[in-house]
């Protein structure tokens, strides 16, 4: 049988580790969601009712507790009086911000270990 020779491995650059834990996407879809309900001037239970839901729930997804399927999501939009992807790209734009600073950094050391390895 053969010896196992050990293959040298490059040390890893380290990842910076962000001080706090990135926003889930309900969070942020419920935060858009109560501004435009807020900007609308409407209760909870208008908004609602024009979305054919109950309160309840309409609360829970503004606070970042229930993870909403696309069904409802497309109808507190409607209620809202915006389209689903307005809604959707608001949300996203509003991750890219919170997220931009590590996902550059992450984005330049991944293309440094492509270049090196090119």
């Amino acid at each position: 049988m053969a010896d196992l020779v050990p293959f040298p491995r490059a040390p890893r650059p380290a990842r910076p580790r962000p001080s706090e834990p990135e926003p889930l996407w309900r969070q942020m879809l419920g935060d858009q969601l109560r501004r435009r309900r807020h900007d609308r001037d409407e209760t909870l239970t208008e908004t609602a009712e024009n979305a054919g839901l109950s309160p309840q729930y309409l609360s829970e997804v503004e606070r970042g507790l229930k993870e909403p399927s696309s069904e409802m999501i497309a109808a507190i939009a409607g209620a809202l009086d915006t389209s689903l992807i307005e809604l959707t790209s608001a949300v996203a734009a509003e991750l890219r911000q919170v997220t931009a600073a590590p996902a550059s950094a992450a984005f330049s050391a991944a293309r440094g270990a492509f270049a090196l390895a090119a």
